[in-house]
């Protein structure tokens, strides 16, 4: 018996694929932060189990280094639509991909399917669509109190729910420092996305980032997404945005119905087995 794993990165944000058409793995939470450990597993930012096959379509789970399901990840659908496309589940350049918070619409741009473009679809900032505690409304430009300090935050979702903290300078220790305080802040019952926002001018953004689920992080393409959204509802940016992250830069268009697209590189690390031993471990 063998389980068979892919290894992908996007902009320094990893990820392994374990196909259940290969072997089926009983994914428990405990398994899962298992895998993802970089000093007891493999080591990875999360795992995309799939294709699994729904009807007409495909569909991808998406589960956090902490164990959690994850609705939508923008670096982990490049990722996901680049095993597709390579490993013939798919052979036209555009298809769909289900996930836990909705379908997607993934295009692949090259021919070596390294550049893919992902809709994320439509843009939300109500509160209860986030979901954000208190009366309904949208989440724009609020006051929110994260260890006795007064931050004014952005709350949107685009199948996952985001805070955008916009800062005239931000770093990876101010992520790390405010992260876990605002992934688990009161206001946020389902938890939230972290994203420090700098806006460099009208076309270009700066951000930092703290996943649900995950910690401090190289790059993220829903981030991004976040990111520039909030900026543009914010009026400080147009509608073609490049996002600068420490991993790289990912390019987000929205259209005026907020539908929201990104454009980014994927990368193939290795593939390889587990160890007969490590899976005894993880069963």
């Amino acid at each position: 018996m063998k389980i068979h794993f892919k290894k992908y990165h996007g902009l320094g944000n990893d990820y392994l694929v374990i196909d259940p058409n290969i072997y089926d793995v009983d994914l428990t939470p405990q398994t899962i932060r298992l895998i993802c450990d970089r000093h007891f597993g493999i080591g990875s930012d999360g795992i995309l189990y799939g294709p699994i096959k729904s009807g007409n379509i495909l569909s991808v789970r998406i589960f956090n280094p902490d164990g959690s399901e994850a609705e939508k990840s923008g670096n982990g659908l490049r990722i996901f639509a680049k095993y597709l496309y390579e490993y013939e589940y798919v052979r036209q350049k555009g298809f769909n991909i289900q996930t836990l918070g909705g379908i997607v619409q993934a295009h692949i741009e090259d021919e070596a399917a390294n550049m893919i473009k992902i809709n994320m679809g439509k843009i939300t900032f109500k509160s209860t669509e986030i979901p954000v505690n208190g009366r309904e409304r949208e989440v724009v430009d609020e006051e929110l109190e994260i260890n006795s300090s007064i931050y004014k935050v952005t709350c949107l979702s685009i199948g996952n729910p985001h805070c955008v903290i916009p800062m005239d300078e931000i770093s990876e220790k101010k992520a790390r420092a405010l992260g876990q305080f605002v992934e688990n802040h009161d206001m946020f019952p389902n938890r939230i996305n972290m994203q420090l926002l700098k806006v460099i001018d009208r076309g270009n953004i700066e951000i930092r980032i703290w996943e649900r689920g995950a910690g401090y992080t190289l790059a993220s393409g829903s981030s991004s997404c976040a990111a520039a959204a909030a900026a543009k509802k914010l009026r400080l940016v147009d509608k073609k945005i490049n996002v600068k992250m420490p991993g790289g830069n990912l390019l987000i268009e929205i259209t005026g119905d907020n539908e929201i697209f990104l454009t980014g590189p994927v990368e193939k690390v290795f593939e390889g087995t587990f160890n007969p031993d490590f899976i005894k471990i993880f069963r």
